[in-house]
């Protein structure tokens, strides 16, 4: 058995399934609600690949180094994508991303209850040592979004991958079991202040 396995997390503002190759239509719907895969620095699919993307997932989850979730709101409609990932299971480390989310769930508490509950269960169920997060160094909204969460800079990774656009810089964030109490305080503070 897989230290990794397909699990559902839920909370009140958003649920994560395990992926299916059923859940392509409403991705694709999903994807196409603010034309996100239009942005140079991220990596997003467009919708005529969706299918590719989810059976780049899922093979990746068949040889143990992803776990890929569908993204439901708080409705029950489907609203994106998120994984862990470059897992290392030896290590018990996970980094957490290939994140989208279409337009109408950006800036709601979807994302904050997702991190909530992708740290959450690697910390308290999968006893990791370390949760990354890694981002183009150029993504200003996405490097203030994980320091929100109480991460820290660990480091750039300098050339790091290609892109259509050339060579991309990576900067990579992490927190530590120490750290999971205070981040994870955060994050409720913010669920909480959401929704007063």
């Amino acid at each position: 058995m897989s230290w990794l396995q397909p699990v559902t997390l839920e909370g009140p503002y958003a649920r994560l399934e395990p992926l299916a190759h059923d859940h392509r239509g409403p991705l694709v719907e999903a994807v196409r609600d603010g034309e996100i895969w239009k942005f140079w620095y991220t990596f997003v699919p467009v919708p005529e690949k969706m299918g590719v993307e989810i059976e780049r997932r899922l093979s990746l989850q068949a040889s143990g180094t992803m776990l890929p979730f569908t993204v439901r709101d708080a409705e029950g409609r489907i609203a994106g994508m998120t994984t862990y990932m470059n897992v290392d299971a030896e290590s018990r480390r996970v980094e957490i991303g290939s994140t989208w989310y279409a337009k109408r769930v950006q800036r709601t508490a979807v994302n904050t209850q997702c991190k909530l509950l992708l740290l959450t269960h690697a910390f308290e169920k999968l006893d990791c040592v370390a949760v990354e997060f890694r981002t183009h160094v150029f993504n200003h909204v996405s490097r203030r979004g994980i320091e929100r969460l109480g991460a820290r800079q660990a480091g750039t990774l300098r050339n790091h991958q290609t892109s259509p656009y050339g060579l991309r810089d990576t900067v990579v964030y992490s927190i530590l079991p120490a750290e999971w109490p205070k981040a994870k305080a955060r994050l409720a503070y913010e669920l909480d202040k959401k929704h007063r």
